[in-house]
C-alpha cells in the first residue's frame, strides 16, 4: 500500500483459456494506506432448483456491478452466503435416487459409500466450474478480491436445520464434507482436507482427521500449513460436518475492520454457533481493536457478516402453525398418499418453509443466542467506540434493519453504541419472493424490544419502487422484492470539506441532533437517515462517500426490470454515523446484563452489577 490508490495488473503465464475473447490480463485496485476500502456486498448468487433462468435474464446484476466498479473501483467484495446453488444434486445429480426414497427411515439409513462420494465430488466440482466460468460473474471474480462465508445452498438447501437424527445420516455427513472441500478451494483458495466422510471410512469423522487412503490414490493434496491469520478456527468440528468453523477477521483499509461468523458449520436446529466459538471470535476481535487503538490508528467502523439477517420481522406465528399438532394428520397423509407433496420437504418430512424459518436468528429456537450475541456486540462497540454495521442476506429481498437505544433514554444516535444497522441485501441472482410475501413481512414490521434498553425495527428506505415498476403495495416502504446488491463507502476524514449527509450544514449542531430526540424506529433517528432512499446523497455516485465526517455511506442498488439483460438498477441510500461513545454520559443502562437480564430497575434506582468493561458501580438509570 502506498500514499495513493493504485491499480495493479496481473496475468498468468502458459494458461489456455476456454474463451478466445477472455482478457489475458486482469486488474485490481488497492486503496491508499490512509484510506478505507470501498466495499461491495452480495448474497444468494445463483438460482433455486426449477427457476426459469432465462425469465430472469441470468446473472444480469453482475453487469451493474461491472459498471459501478468502473466508476469507483471496489477494493473488496463480500459474499454473504449461497455464492453457488448446489441443490440440483438431489434433482439431476447423484442424490436423486436417495431423495426419491419415500420411507424416511430408509432414507435416513442410506449409506454413503466411496462410489457415491466420488459421484457427489464430481457434481460439486463441475457445478463450481460451470458457475464460476459464467459471465459476467467470472470477470468480476478476477478483478475484485473477496471475503466469503458459506450458507446452506453452498451445500444443499436447509443443511443444518432439519431434525437432528436425520441431519446425522450418512448422506448428509458425506455431502457436508464434500461441499466443504470445494467451498475452501473455490471461495477461500486454500487446501482442502485430504479426504472426506464415507461409510467405507468413518474414521474421517473422528478427532484427529484420519485420512481415507482410497481417496488419496493418484491424488496430491497440499499439506495444510499454519492457517492464514485472517481465520478464526473453531475449537471442535461441527455436529454434521467433520470440519472446524472458519470465522474471519480482516482489516479493510485504514479505519474499517471486518469480522465474519461462519453460521453454517456448527449449526443445528437449536444452535447457530458453539459458545466457545463466540469466545474465540470476540477474543480475537477485541485484541485487534485494542492493538489498533494503542498504535494510534483506531478502527472507526466494524463490519459484521452474519449471512442471515439478525434485525428482521418475526414470523413466530407462522412457526407455531407449521409446528402445531394440526399439521400432523396432513404430514401422515403426505407420507402415505403423497397428499400436499409440494408443501413438505424431501428430507425429514417437515413443512418445507420450516427449515427456512428455523434458519433465522429471530426463530424461537435461536432467540436467546441471538439476544446474547447482540448484547455482546453492544459491549464491544462501547469498549472501543466503534460503529458496528451488520451485513446479512438469505431472504431474497432488500431491507434495512436497525437496533437502537430505547427512545426514553434520550441518547443521540451519534453517541449510541446500541445503534447498529443491518444491511439486508439479497439476492443478486436468485428470484425474489412474491410481492405478497414482502408486503406480509412489512405488515409484521413492529417495534421489538430486545431488552429494556434496546429496540429494533426496519427503516422506511424505499421511498418509491425502482423505475416505474409496481413491486410493492403503496404502504410498504421497508421490504423490496427485487434483486439487489449493496455498496458501502467511508466518508473519509481525508476528503475535501463539503456539506453533511446531503443536507445543508446546521449553524447549531445540538439543535440538529435534538430534532430526532425521542423518535422511535418508525421515524428517522438521525440526520443520516433523514430523506433515506433514492434522493439521499449516499444513493448518488457523485456524492456517495464524498463527505469527510468519518461516517459510512450505504447504497442498496435494486433491479428495475428482470427482463433487462443489462441489469440496470435504482439506488437507495442512507448514511451510518461514526460512533462517539463516552462511558457514563447517559448512565450505563445495562439492565439486560448478567443477573439483571430479566429485571428492569425502577427509574432512579441504582444498579450495582459490575460488568467486564465497568469496574465501578454503574450510575443510576435516567
Amino acid at each position: 500500500m502506498t500514499n495513493t490508490e493504485t491499480k495493479w495488473a496481473y496475468s498468468i503465464a502458459d494458461v489456455r483459456y476456454k474463451s478466445a475473447t477472455k482478457p489475458k490480463t486482469n486488474y485490481f485496485f488497492v486503496p491508499a494506506i490512509d484510506e478505507s476500502m470501498r466495499i461491495m456486498f452480495h448474497s444468494c448468487n445463483g438460482f433455486s432448483v426449477g427457476t426459469d433462468e432465462d425469465a430472469w435474464s441470468g446473472p444480469a446484476l453482475w453487469n451493474d456491478v461491472v459498471r459501478s466498479h468502473a466508476k469507483a473501483p471496489f477494493h473488496v467484495m463480500i459474499g454473504g452466503g449461497d455464492q453457488i446453488y448446489n441443490d440440483g444434486i438431489r434433482v439431476s445429480g447423484p442424490l436423486r435416487e436417495w431423495t426419491e426414497i419415500g420411507n424416511p427411515k430408509k432414507r435416513r439409513d442410506y449409506p454413503f459409500p466411496e462410489k457415491l462420494r466420488k459421484a457427489c465430488d464430481d457434481y460439486y466440482l463441475n457445478n463450481y466450474l460451470r458457475w464460476y466460468s459464467t459471465e459476467p460473474f467470472a470477470a468480476v471474480n478476477g478483478q475484485i478480491p473477496q471475503l466469503n462465508i458459506w450458507d446452506d445452498h453452498d451445500i444443499i438447501d436447509g443443511f443444518g436445520s432439519y431434525v437432528d437424527d436425520f441431519m446425522r445420516c450418512d448422506v448428509f455427513r458425506g455431502i457436508g464434507g464434500t461441499a466443504h472441500k470445494y467451498y475452501v478451494l473455490f471461495q477461500h483458495h486454500i487446501a482442502p482436507p485430504p479426504s472426506t466422510y464415507t461409510t467405507d471410512a468413518p474414521q474421517t469423522m473422528e478427532s484427529g482427521g484420519l485420512e481415507d487412503q482410497t481417496q488419496l490414490v493418484n491424488t496430491y493434496v497440499k499439506l495444510r500449513d499454519t492457517p492464514e491469520p485472517c481465520y478464526i478456527i473453531g475449537s471442535k468440528p461441527g455436529p454434521y460436518v467433520a470440519e472446524h468453523s472458519m470465522n474471519m477477521f480482516a482489516k479493510l483499509g485504514a479505519r474499517i475492520a471486518f469480522m465474519g461468523i461462519d453460521a453454517r458449520t456448527e449449526r443445528t436446529r437449536h444452535q447457530v454457533n458453539y459458545p466457545e466459538t463466540y469466545d474465540l471470535i470476540f477474543g480475537r476481535v477485541q485484541n485487534e481493536l485494542r492493538e489498533a487503538a494503542s498504535a494510534g490508528r483506531p478502527f472507526k467502523h466494524l463490519i459484521l457478516l452474519l449471512g442471515i439477517p439478525i434485525a428482521y420481522p418475526r414470523l413466530t406465528w407462522l412457526e407455531n402453525i407449521f409446528s402445531s399438532p394440526i399439521i400432523a394428520p396432513i404430514k401422515f397423509m403426505n407420507r402415505r398418499f403423497g397428499f400436499g407433496g409440494g408443501v413438505f420437504n424431501h428430507f425429514d418430512g417437515s413443512v418445507d418453509l420450516l427449515d427456512d424459518l428455523d434458519d433465522h436468528y429471530t426463530a424461537k429456537t435461536h432467540k436467546k443466542e441471538r439476544n446474547a450475541l447482540v448484547e455482546r456486540l453492544q459491549d464491544l462497540c462501547a469498549e472501543f467506540s466503534v460503529r458496528l454495521t451488520i451485513l446479512g442476506g438469505d431472504v431474497h429481498l432488500a431491507a434495512l434493519g436497525r437496533f437502537y437505544s430505547n427512545p426514553n433514554l434520550h441518547i443521540p444516535i451519534e453517541e449510541d453504541h446500541r445503534y447498529m444497522v443491518n444491511v439486508i441485501s439479497s439476492a443478486i441472482v436468485n428470484k425474489p419472493p412474491p410481492a405478497a410475501i414482502a408486503n406480509l413481512l412489512a405488515s409484521r414490521n413492529k417495534i421489538h424490544h430486545l431488552n429494556a434498553d434496546t429496540d429494533e425495527t426496519l427503516l422506511d428506505l424505499f421511498d418509491k419502487d425502482p423505475g416505474n415498476s409496481n413491486k410493492t403495495r403503496g404502504s410498504n416502504h421497508v421490504t423490496m422484492p427485487s434483486r439487489n446488491y449493496a455498496i458501502l463507502t467511508e466518508n473519509s476524514p481525508n476528503n475535501p470539506d463539503i456539506s453533511t449527509n446531503g443536507q445543508p450544514e446546521q449553524d447549531n449542531q445540538e439543535v440538529a441532533t435534538n430534532v430526532f430526540d425521542g423518535n422511535d424506529g418508525h421515524s428517522y433517528l438521525h440526520a443520516g437517515e433523514q430523506g433515506a432512499g433514492t434522493q439521499h446523497k449516499a444513493s448518488q455516485p457523485e456524492t456517495h462517500g464524498k463527505n469527510n465526517d468519518g461516517s459510512l455511506d450505504c447504497c442498496i442498488r435494486v433491479e428495475i426490470n428482470q427482463h433487462d439483460k443489462e441489469g440496470r438498477t435504482e439506488p437507495y441510500g442512507l448514511t451510518i454515523p461514526a460512533l462517539k461513545y463516552e462511558a457514563g454520559k447517559y448512565g450505563t443502562n445495562i439492565h439486560h446484563r448478567l443477573g439483571l437480564r430479566h429485571h428492569r430497575s425502577r427509574p432512579g434506582t441504582a444498579v450495582s452489577t459490575a460488568t467486564p468493561s465497568t469496574q465501578s458501580a454503574p450510575e443510576p438509570h435516567h
